[in-house]
């Protein structure tokens, strides 16, 4: 897969004067967005636990888990999503929960996103 960057700014859940912006890059194939530790901290992120992850190298380990506020570039929403702390100096990835969060596909050929309607099980 063709992997790209959008900018993203992300804020405590509770304070949005508490954000910062960075270039991530985009990872359907990781579930949840994240962000070096030492970035979440500057914004004051809540711990909600310590989750159990699969690292795409094949090692398992425990990673602070929590919730921020997304705004990617290009979108006008403010979105409340998951997010893992990695270590210090760790990437900065947009996972797929995010992604479905804000309701958009990802195009690798053109490296975009585009709005999809959500599918809503049940009838009207």
């Amino acid at each position: 897969m063709g992997m790209f960057k959008k900018k993203v700014k992300i804020s405590n859940i509770y304070d949005n004067s508490k954000y910062f912006e960075a270039d991530f890059w985009v990872d359907t194939g990781a579930l949840y967005s994240f962000v070096p530790e030492d970035f979440l901290e500057k914004i004051d992120f809540e711990i909600i636990e310590n989750r159990s992850m699969v690292f795409a190298d094949g090692r398992i380990g425990r990673c602070p888990f929590g919730i921020v506020n997304f705004e990617i570039e290009g979108f006008e929403n403010k979105i409340a999503c998951p997010i893992v702390a990695g270590t210090k100096g760790s990437m900065f990835l947009l996972g797929a929960t995010a992604l479905e969060n804000f309701g958009v596909e990802v195009d690798t050929v053109s490296k975009t996103l585009h709005p999809i309607l959500a599918i809503i099980a049940g009838f009207h």
